[in-house]
């Protein structure tokens, strides 16, 4: 058997799917949610359930909780879906510190393709064709509407930190962007913990 136990880090339709893919192939899960996902289906499908907080993300963006817990279950490795933990570099890290496979891409590759502005850097390096946009987090709104303007809208504002579409608005007209990077900035901070956006 490749894995004991596995602890999904993630909630809705594709914890689902991790959940039901590990049990093709007999291996436990562990799902986490939240008091607002407590009655989920992902969560009743998994062997074993466990809640890590009471807001609709913040329990799943912990993941000193996550992996504390899965030492505890007994699990010897964690599938992080997409979104959330999924981008985090220092995630595998401490799944790696304390013994645990994480599923997925090594902290390098994350940390590379997880920040978005950095991944858009390394890609024009390499000669690869990016979208027009900027290559440095927004910092100044009146910044963003004169590259809005040569640009042309509509325009996208996304998250540099995030994905799993949190932090992505578009904009169709000045007005819209300024709101589009309050709003973005916001939803970043809050499901990444950063406020960048690009």
């Amino acid at each position: 058997m490749l894995f004991k136990k596995v602890l999904v880090a993630n909630r809705g339709e594709i914890a689902s799917r991790i959940i039901r893919a590990c049990r093709e192939l007999d291996i436990p899960t562990v799902a986490i949610y939240s008091e607002e996902d407590a009655t989920s289906l992902y969560v009743k499908k998994a062997d074993e359930a466990y809640m890590v907080g009471p807001g609709p993300i913040e329990g799943y963006l912990n993941i000193h909780r996550i992996v504390d817990l899965a030492k505890r279950v007994g699990v010897d490795a964690i599938h992080p879906g997409y979104g959330f933990l999924a981008e985090n570099p220092r995630f595998p890290l401490l799944c790696e510190r304390r013994g645990i496979t994480f599923i997925g891409p090594s902290s390098k590759t994350i940390a590379d393709m997880g920040d978005k502005i950095r991944a858009r850097k390394m890609m024009k390096k390499a000669g690869i064709p990016v979208l027009p946009g900027t290559d440095e987090p927004i910092k100044d709104v009146e910044e963003a509407l004169k590259m809005a303007k040569k640009i042309g809208y509509p325009i996208m504002v996304k998250a540099a930190g995030g994905g799993g579409g949190r932090g992505l608005r578009v904009a169709r007209n000045p007005e819209e962007l300024k709101e589009a990077i309050a709003v973005a900035q916001k939803e970043s901070k809050l499901a990444f913990g950063v406020s960048d956006v690009f």
